[in-house]
């Protein structure tokens, strides 16, 4: 097995007043050439977007985008005729394919939005572009994974057009995980969302991450309650 910490307090940072953006890769003005990728996951960034804030329309092709809010509830437009507003216990994914024009902008104009938002490289380039989303019942995620993301249609999540799963669990102190991978091969990048959890002897705490590869299988540990999220990618 071989790991790759990032931690919380090393990510690269920037403030642009409506937006406040953690970037776990390089990503706009910051770049650290030992984190730009891991395997096809080319993007994890955690952002807080402030009441009436957004992102204006813009382009995108040959991307697997997926949005994941924690609080607050973000609204998309999109040039494929997608649009909806997603909060907490909802996923967002958009395959940006041959191309497509959206926007992103805080439903509230008061309150603020807490997102992740991660970019995959596509396994087929230049698709028609697609949009989803749907509310998971976050009660199925206690101390098990649940699988939100994934190309295998028995896994009953949003459809990526990769050899790739985004699972979430929330797992109680004292408590063992384990996580298989669902494609022989891949990296597994796991972050403690919140709380703290041990992973191949590694204490994580909020916002931590750790890139997993050459292994089929690990086990996590919550030390306190923990919100864990998998994303499993391939590594080449």
């Amino acid at each position: 097995m071989k790991s790759l910490l990032f931690k919380a307090a090393d990510r690269g940072t920037a403030d642009y007043g409506w937006l406040k953006p953690n970037y776990y890769f390089s990503f706009a003005q910051y770049h650290n050439p030992a984190k730009v990728h891991f395997g096809l996951l080319r993007v994890l960034n955690d952002d807080y977007v402030a009441g009436g804030g957004g992102f204006p329309t813009h382009p995108h092709d040959n991307m697997e985008i997926v949005t994941i809010p924690f609080t607050g509830a973000l609204q998309h437009k999109d040039s494929t005729g997608g649009n909806g507003v997603i909060k907490a216990g909802d996923i967002q994914i958009m395959s940006a394919g041959t191309g497509v024009q959206h926007s992103e902008f805080n439903d509230s104009k008061t309150d603020p939005v807490t997102l992740f938002q991660v970019w995959v490289f596509p396994k087929l380039r230049n698709i028609k572009p697609r949009y989803d989303q749907r509310t998971f019942d976050m009660a199925d995620r206690n101390n098990k994974w649940q699988v939100v993301v994934s190309p295998k249609e028995e896994e009953n999540a949003l459809w990526i057009n990769q050899d790739a799963r985004f699972s979430l669990a929330n797992l109680e102190a004292g408590k063992e995980i384990h996580y298989t991978n669902g494609f022989k091969g891949n990296g597994v990048f796991l972050v403690v969302i919140n709380g703290s959890a041990e992973v191949n002897g590694q204490v994580l705490g909020k916002r931590d991450a750790i890139g997993i590869s050459e292994a089929e299988a690990f086990t996590i540990k919550a030390i306190e309650n923990a919100e864990l999220l998998a994303i499993e990618i391939p590594m080449n």
